[in-house]
Parts: structure tokens; sequence; C-alpha cells
């Protein structure tokens, strides 16, 4: 991987510098400077450069580039997430990274160089295992040795064991489980109620406060996880789905999954990610019918009306639900009716929130706003405005659209046999593209 790591100031002065290979002379990094220069005046944003065979891997961080230099054909995606990884790490150090820390601390800095990287190689890039070993004071290093002080102490069990994301002799006196399953929708809807484009990202997620090393094991409904074409309905009443882009947390046994579909694994302790997901064009319906009109008096008085359903079973609840009305700039004046809910204009976003803190499903909303327009209104600004979607922003606990289900969270913890006490909790949520095109 990398021949050298470097420090330098925004100005590209040196601060600090490791090489584990020498195989690149000094002179290539007062080049880095003047090719930073020559990139910004192309234009070019790409944290890669090459000068006469010499590759430049680059992160600037609060006014600091962390540069990697090599002169092989080395993989720059592995070098850039250890860059980054590095990063977390000294921060999790230091707090803040900048220049005056890194001076401050150069002990510290050149032993988890060390430490993370051999001869150019990433090893170990994990805070909490680092922090086993490595502990800063008064900005010096110190190192945990025995009690005779002439040999070292054993490696911790991090290093050493297989399950290097927890350590040994967690307690609590009690001991719960809490697993949520959130999904985010992306939806794109046009004028006829037709969705153009939809998309599920869902995530599983832990919340551990057990004692000991306890082994959980997950249950999840099969046809969730066997992504079946197959007919039939999933637990929301449409067809069956197909999952991509699976990804779990490093404590999942993998084999065990492929094998039975179970999920088994020795949690981290606190909070973490299991198991996140991607359903791309899911065979979802419009979770809100909108009605929408407008009508344009001279281009003096613009009246707008919108009649809202959720289109969802009346036993769930809808949660925080904002919907973001578009309106022109500069309008004045604006009066808002509506029975329910809470209307409000915001300049700066060019638009009127209409806030919901809770409703039920099957509900129908409706609100009429009368805005005046500016004399010097520009026709084509009214068009621009006419082309703006209706955004939607909302929580529908208690649901999924993927029709994911747990259908049980064992835990067992041999050694300590206590009782345990699961929470489950479904979520479902907008995600960062949600709208209505009008």
């Amino acid at each position: 991987m990398a021949s050298s790591i470097h420090f330098l100031d925004i100005k590209g002065k040196p601060l600090l510098s490791r090489d584990y290979k020498g195989d690149i002379p000094s002179s290539a990094l007062e080049k880095f400077p003047l090719l930073i220069i020559e990139q910004e005046q192309s234009n070019n944003g790409v944290p890669i450069l090459n000068d006469q065979g010499i590759n430049y891997i680059y992160i600037l961080h609060n006014n600091i580039y962390i540069l990697a230099l090599t002169k092989k054909n080395e993989n720059v995606f592995s070098i850039m997430i250890y860059l980054s990884n590095l990063i977390k790490v000294l921060t999790n150090y230091f707090k803040n990274l900048e220049e005056e820390s890194i001076r401050d601390n150069f002990v510290v800095i050149y032993e988890l160089l060390d430490e993370t990287m051999d001869f150019g190689i990433a090893q170990i890039t994990d805070p909490k295992i680092l922090k086993e070993y490595i502990t800063q004071e008064s900005h010096k290093l110190e190192l945990l040795t025995s009690s005779n002080n002439n040999e070292m102490k054993q490696p911790p069990n991090a290093l050493t064991n297989a399950i290097s994301w927890r350590s040994e002799g967690i307690f609590y006196k009690k001991n719960e489980a809490f697993l949520d399953v959130v999904e985010s929708i992306n939806m794109t809807v046009n004028h006829n109620g037709q969705i153009l484009m939809s998309e599920i990202l869902g995530k599983i997620k832990i919340k551990s406060q057990l004692s000991g090393m306890p082994d959980l094991r997950l249950g999840l409904n099969e046809k969730f996880l066997n992504s079946a074409k197959e007919s039939g309905n999933n637990a929301s009443g449409r067809s069956g789905i197909e999952l991509e882009d699976i990804k779990f947390h490093q404590c999942v046994r993998l084999s065990k999954f492929e094998n039975e579909k179970i999920i088994t694994f020795i949690p981290p302790d606190g909070e973490f990610d299991l198991m996140s997901y991607r359903i791309l064009s899911p065979p979802l319906k419009p979770l809100f019918v909108i009605n929408y009109k407008f009508q344009n008096h001279s281009n003096t008085r613009l009246e707008i009306f919108l009649k809202v359903r959720l289109n969802f079973k009346q036993k769930l609840t809808c949660q925080n639900l904002e919907i973001f009305i578009p309106v022109p700039d500069d309008i004045d004046s604006p009066k808002f009716q509506t029975v329910k809910g809470n209307l409000k204009y915001l300049p700066e976003s060019s638009c009127i929130r209409w806030k919901f803190k809770s409703c039920n499903g099957g509900k129908e909303y409706a609100m009429l706003c009368e805005l005046l327009l500016p004399s010097t209104l520009d026709a084509k600004n009214l068009e621009i405005f006419k082309k703006k979607p209706i955004k939607f922003s909302f929580n529908i606990p208690y649901f999924t659209t993927s029709g994911l289900q747990v259908k049980y969270l064992r835990i067992n913890e041999p050694k300590l046999n206590y009782q345990s006490y699961p929470w489950v909790r479904y979520i479902t949520q907008s995600g960062d593209h949600f709208e209505y095109r009008v």
C-alpha cells in the first residue's frame, strides 16, 4: 500500500511524516503544494495526483492535509479508507485533529502510525482496541506494563481473541436488548399518482446492554430472507420482494446465515447496526394520495388548494408529518385555512409547511392558502414555481413497508444464565427524497 504518510498544513508545509519503505525521495513532498495549485486551476477535485511515477493520495481535514505517497499501482480506495480511519483514530484520541494537536502529540501519533500500519500495510484502525494498550496523558504516550515494570503485559484480548469488537467483564444490573427495524422510503410520484421511482433503505439497529459474552439468535420471516419472486402476499399485502446490497456487522456468523437463514452473533456493547439492506423498485403503493389545485388571479394573487389522504391502514398512526408546499419567492400576506394541522410560511425555503403531530391512516385533510404576489413578479419565475414538487417528511411506527418481521430474538449467556428482556420496534420513515410532482 503506502510508502509513507505525511501530515501537512494548509500551505503544504510538513508537520509530521512516517516513512515505511524509503523508496520515495524527500523532494517528492516539496512538489505537493505545486500539484495542488495546478489541480485547483484545472478545477479537478479528485484527491489523487500523479507526478513522475509517484502517486499522491490525500484527504483535507480541518485545514490539514493527510497525505499518502506510493510508487506502485495500489488500490487507491484502500488507502483512502485507511486515511479516513486514521483521522477517526486521532480524533478519538485528541478530540479535535488540528495543527496544534499534531504538534503537541508527536510521540502518540508516531506510535499510532506504527500500530495502524506495518511496512505500508494497514493493520488495526479500531480506536477501542488501540486504547486498550496505548494511552495518552499530558501529551505523552504511556504503555501499560506489568507490576514489576520489567516485562510487558500480555496483549489485550481484543488483539488475540476472535471477538475483537467486545471486551470481557461487561456487567449490567438489568440485562436488556433493544432492536429497531428502521426503513427509509425514497419515492417520486407524478401528477397522475403513478410511482416513477421508489426504493427502501432498511437497517436493523441494536442497543445491547447485556452482561458477559451473550450469544444472540435473531429469526426473521422466511419470505423476507428468501427474497422470493414467488406469487403470494407478504405482510404488507404485496407480492414478494428482492433484497439487494445486504451488509452485516462483523459480529454476524455469515456461514450460519447462508446455510440456515438464521442470524447469530455476539453483539458489541452499546449501539450498532446489525444489518442494512436495500430494496429497489419494491411493490409499493403511494402512502399519500393528493389533490392539488392552484388558481392565478392576474399575477397579483394566488390561491393554492391541497387535499391529502393517508393511504394506509386506519390502525396505523403517522407521526410528525410535515408537508412542504412550494410557493413563489417574495410572496406577501399569506392567509391559511385548515381544520387539522398547523400551517406556517417559511420564506427561507420558499414554501408553506403543513405540520401534523399525529394523524391516523385513511384520514383525509385539506388546506387552502391565499398569497399576494409582488407586482414585479416575473412570469418565468411563476413557471419555475409550478414545477417544484411537494415534499413529505414523516414517521410511521409499528410498520415496515417491506414486510420484514422479527420472529424471535433469543439471548443465551451460559456462564451467567441471567434473565434478559428483548424489545423490538418497527419504524417506517421518509428518506432524503420523498416527493410528489404537481
